[in-house]
């Protein structure tokens, strides 16, 4: 079957990639459409460690073709979006309702794939940018087969990360002041999940002026090319700020942009040995700095609501959705990903 392989120096397009069956709790998922996210280039460039060789991809929705014993959730033929939490929902965090917490959800890649003979691992617990891939039965979250799949499968990432950290991790409420800054995939989802909460000034930065029409199609009442005109529509400060980027420089500016009881979320990923710093002193009017891991979501949970918020027309998908790439157009996609030409492409087999 194809698939994307990163094998440590280039990317290829494969077509001889073999999955095994699902076993006792997992599920055989035939992918329709995969989300091309900034974190599967992360990989690529070092950002992100990760072992090789690795099947890329992690923001998919597809149809059930095999259900392992024991799962009794989704049946074959359900049409399913696929979250990276491959959680064990039996800890002490997952018994709190913090999936994103477990410690069995990080750091354990799994080998579902191989080639020529060959173990090949498995990206983020779901490896999308597969024809086929297995996940854990906790992963797949059944939803309406009325959902465009190219829609759907942005689900998984961008909207559960960015929808859930405004909802889920600060908890912006209604008449909030919400700054965020970086309006690619995962920035425009904070903005909708702004708008959904009922701020009342929701102000999108991005150096790109082109972005300006669709930030405010997804919520923003205000958009500046730089952080240096936030103070003009917020004098004391805002809410809220949401670093969308991951450059250090932006997360001081977004805790510099706090109000007073403010919260700069961090979403962005630099690399793993970044430092920020702040001024100590500017924290002690009640100011948080709060990393956030995946929107802080409860898949089961949110990827049915998003679904619901879709059809109700109050959550945006199709939006979001730039260009459709067939898999052998992947470094196309990879190309106008990097250009900022597309808020989100994805591939399609």
């Amino acid at each position: 079957m194809r698939g994307v392989l990163f094998d440590g120096k280039q990317i290829q397009v494969v077509d001889d990639l073999e999955v095994r069956d699902p076993g006792p709790g997992e599920v055989l998922v035939a992918i329709g459409a995969a989300g091309l996210c900034h974190s599967d280039l992360s990989v690529v460039d070092g950002t992100i460690p990760f072992p090789v060789p690795v099947v890329l991809g992690h923001e998919g929705a597809g149809v059930v073709e095999a259900v392992g014993a024991g799962v009794t959730h989704v049946a074959s033929g359900d049409h399913v979006a696929l979250s990276t939490l491959a959680n064990c929902g039996a800890c002490a965090e997952c018994d709190r309702g913090r999936p994103t917490m477990c410690r069995q959800a990080i750091g354990r890649p799994g080998r579902p794939f191989s080639r020529g003979g060959r173990p090949v691992f498995q990206f983020a617990s779901n490896s999308a940018f597969a024809e086929r891939t297995v996940v854990k039965a906790v992963q797949a979250v059944r939803i309406p087969e009325d959902i465009p799949m190219p829609s759907a499968a942005l689900i998984g990432c961008g909207v559960l990360t960015g929808v859930g950290a405004v909802l889920n991790r600060a908890r912006v409420d209604r008449g909030d002041s919400v700054v965020v800054i970086g309006t690619g995939g995962v920035g425009l989802n904070v903005l909708q999940g702004a708008r959904i909460a009922g701020a009342l000034r929701i102000v999108a930065v991005d150096a790109n002026p082109a972005k300006e029409a669709v930030a405010r199609r997804f919520g923003a009442t205000h958009f500046l090319t730089s952080t240096e005109g936030v103070r003009e529509v917020l004098p004391t400060g805002a809410d809220h700020v949401f670093e969308c980027v991951g450059r250090v420089e932006l997360v001081r500016q977004a805790v510099d942009l706090l109000d007073r009881h403010g919260q700069a979320i961090l979403l962005g990923v630099p690399p793993s040995t970044a430092e920020a710093s702040f001024l100590v002193s500017s924290m002690y009017l009640d100011k948080s700095i709060l990393g956030c891991r995946y929107g802080s979501s409860r898949p089961q949970r949110d990827i049915a609501l998003y679904a619901d918020l879709y059809r109700e027309g109050r959550l945006l998908l199709d939006e979001l959705v730039t260009e459709t790439y067939p898999v052998e157009d992947f470094e196309k996609a990879v190309g106008d990903a990097e250009a900022g030409r597309v808020a989100r492409g994805v591939l399609t087999f």
